[in-house]
């Protein structure tokens, strides 16, 4: 405002006074009698920044990435250059030999290029079911007919994958047609593609945790029994991947397993398996227990703590019209198990 303006005392104003004018800085002159001129004048949180200003961490030159690039790039280069020399002395020693070198040669580029189409693949089925599994959240809130037939759609060509799918593949193609809200349609489709894989998907949590409870709990060594929930644990996140459609290579599993261990880690995941280790171990069964029982029996319910988080992570669609798995029903079934055989 202007110094005169500044000098004025507190008024109040009603919105649509014609005694109130609005002007920019080069065009305030001497008001008129029984009129106010006001100059809007720009916050500090709303004044413009310089893109350079606000782009210089993002541009900034990334040492990692050029050094990870130019060591892959030395790598491939010294494999290049040893494949080129080893052909070479093979042709020097006999022409027969090399012609085997270049054939051995031919078969691992071939092999290595079909390797990579599949791990190329695979991360992007595992891509679109992550992508699946957000649009579907999203189309929950927002009650989106379109964007739900259209992710029926894709779920629907996933589940081809599956012949166990075929009744619900028919049952949900049914109701494409008909007048249901975007939300409804989600709901639906959990209902009538997801419960069969929800069962699966439990009996085989349920089945990894007292496998790893059993072994661990007569494993003499305790380098065999890390060495087998590992294992176990791998095993079990790719055969869930592969039950809900994602078939991970090995790029993929390493990214799943990425995942899952975020989804711990955000979640809370071992904080709630303490929460029911304490109470299913501390009153009273811990007691009547060996120390090798109770250590199995905490390593069954980690790893089962574990594959719920990997349905959480494989899952296509959102927990919405099905329950939520817990950790407590599949501790019930392992201490059933336990039970029956002692």
């Amino acid at each position: 405002m202007s110094e005169r303006s500044k000098q004025r005392r507190p008024a109040t104003f009603r919105l649509g006074d014609p005694g109130v004018v609005v002007v920019d800085a080069d065009e305030a002159a001497r008001p008129a009698r029984g009129t106010v001129q006001v100059m809007p004048v720009a916050e500090p949180a709303q004044l413009p920044l310089p893109l350079d200003v606000a782009m210089a961490e993002r541009r900034g030159f990334r040492w990692g990435t050029a050094f990870w690039t130019s060591t892959a790039g030395l790598v491939l280069l010294g494999i290049g250059l040893g494949v080129t020399q080893l052909i070479e002395d093979l042709f020097a020693r006999s022409e027969g030999l090399g012609y085997v070198g270049v054939g051995f040669t031919g078969i691992a580029a071939l092999a290595l290029s079909v390797i990579s189409a599949r791990e190329i693949l695979a991360l992007a089925r595992l891509a679109t079911i992550e992508k699946l599994h957000q649009r579907a959240a999203g189309v929950l809130l927002s009650d989106d007919r379109a964007e739900s037939r259209s992710i029926v759609r894709e779920l629907v060509g996933i589940a081809h994958q599956n012949p166990q799918l075929a009744r619900a593949r028919a049952a949900l193609q049914g109701h494409a047609d008909d007048i249901i809200d975007g939300a409804d349609m989600i709901r639906l489709a959990e209902r009538e593609l997801m419960s069969p894989l929800d069962q699966e998907a439990r009996r085989l949590v349920s089945s990894a945790a007292q496998r790893v409870s059993i072994v661990t709990a007569v494993s003499p060594r305790a380098m065999v029994d890390v060495l087998f929930v590992l294992v176990a644990s791998l095993r079990l996140i790719r055969q869930l991947a592969r039950l809900y459609g994602g078939r991970p290579g090995t790029l993929g599993m390493i990214s799943l397993l990425r995942h899952v261990i975020a989804h711990l880690a955000i979640t809370g995941g071992m904080a709630a398996s303490d929460s029911v280790i304490q109470q299913m171990l501390g009153h009273g069964l811990a007691a009547k227990l060996s120390q090798r029982l109770g250590e199995g029996m905490l390593n069954g319910l980690l790893t089962a703590r574990l594959g719920l988080a990997a349905i959480e992570v494989t899952r296509p669609l959102p927990f919405t019209a099905l329950p939520r798995p817990v950790l407590t029903d599949l501790a019930r079934d392992l201490l059933r198990k336990r039970e029956e055989e002692d």
